[in-house]
């Protein structure tokens, strides 16, 4: 199988030319120690990992041994949405957030909070808001209450999410519908003042395609030119095995950086499973059928190898724009609790992450940590 061959042999001259140091003690099928993300790219860019609820209770045994060992930056799956810290309009609930805050300071592991404003899971009682004042008010609010509570605590904020359609355009989300198209300059504004240390960033799914591109192009110039203070923008990296857009991520990285800011990939999973659409629009479904979950039993090898093509394509592209790149972040821990698993269609087999369900390194991280061994 390719995954014996290439760990057994991927795995030992890593650690072998990797400084001292870099190999955890953890063990993979072999009996081989296992190299820890972190550590091999300490001096080029941050690797986080999104986490749940029962991961920062500890309740996941998997990615409790794995996150404090691979990765030194976290950005919670859900648990900072605004749905979650607003039961009611006049109520917030910090608990989980705050438990978060804990475990990246026991782990050091620098947080990374998503996000504040998203037009995707709004509390309940913001469907009866009608008034733009009322809005506002919730807007404003909400942004000066949880930055504030946060400031220091967090590296980085994901202070709007997903504000752009694919041609580029504004979403016609409550924010602008409501508030108008500076909705975007004032979050980032409100967010500044309420926390002024922590990097500020602008995050979306498909913005490496040009016409989605430009238009947040155009977001990270109108909030500059209102002399507001936006580090950096979030790649998220949705993307499908043998398809992943290579030629377009680093025009961005390019285009990004000219502007000034931080370039982090944010939500990074390679999807293996059929789809037939790009991005990551929570809303879109698609149709379970007899081809829809091919993969039940485990992966080809012909798909587990371009895995782990596409991903070593991927950081040698990131390590070649190290110093404009700020964070790698992966979507999840291990294979067995991606979101993928469930979306867009629920109950299927994905493969997208570095780890599999038993939380063992794949061919493509040995692929990805091989790099740094190669002159």
């Amino acid at each position: 199988m390719y995954f014996r061959k290439s760990a057994a042999y991927v795995v030992a001259g890593a650690c072998a030319v990797l400084m001292s140091g870099s190999c955890s003690s953890s063990k993979n099928a072999t009996g081989s120690s296992i190299p820890s993300l972190k550590e091999i790219f300490r001096k080029d860019f941050l690797i986080g990992t999104a986490l749940s609820w029962p991961q920062v209770q500890e309740r996941d045994p998997i990615a409790a041994r794995l996150v404090p060992e691979q990765f030194n930056a976290a950005t919670p799956e859900n648990l900072m949405k605004a749905e979650e810290l607003r039961p009611s309009w006049g109520e917030y609930n910090f608990n989980q957030a705050d438990a978060l805050i804990e475990y990246g300071r026991k782990n050091n592991i620098a947080i990374n909070a998503h996000t504040l404003i998203w037009h995707s899971q709004m509390p309940a009682f913001t469907r009866r808001i009608q008034s733009a004042d009322s809005l506002r008010k919730f807007f404003n609010d909400h942004i000066k209450t949880v930055a504030s509570r946060y400031a220091g605590k967090v590296q980085s904020w994901d202070v709007v999410n997903e504000a752009l359609n694919e041609d580029g355009t504004l979403r016609k989300s409550p924010y602008l519908n409501k508030l108008g198209d500076n909705y975007i300059v004032d979050a980032f504004r409100l967010t500044a003042a309420a926390d002024p240390h922590s990097d500020l960033y602008y995050n979306d799914y498909n913005n490496e395609q040009p016409k989605k591109r430009a238009g947040c192009i155009e977001i990270i110039k109108k909030v500059k030119a209102a002399g507001v203070k936006i580090d950096g923008v979030g790649i998220q990296g949705h993307w499908h095995v043998g398809r992943v857009p290579f030629k377009e991520i680093e025009e961005s990285i390019q285009q990004y950086a000219a502007l000034g800011v931080k370039v982090a990939f944010t939500e990074l999973d390679i999807e293996v499973l059929p789809r037939n659409f790009s991005g990551a629009e929570v809303s879109q479904r698609m149709q379970s059928d007899e081809k829809s979950n091919p993969y039940v039993n485990g992966l080809p090898d012909s798909i587990q190898k371009q895995l782990a093509d596409d991903y070593e394509n991927l950081f040698k592209l990131f390590l070649k724009y190290r110093d404009q790149i700020s964070r790698v972040t992966m979507w999840g821990v291990h294979d067995g609790q991606s979101w993928l698993n469930g979306w867009p269609i629920r109950g299927r087999t994905n493969y997208p992450l570095l780890f599999d369900r038993q939380g063992m390194p794949k061919p493509a991280f040995y692929s990805v940590i091989a790099l740094k061994g190669k002159k």
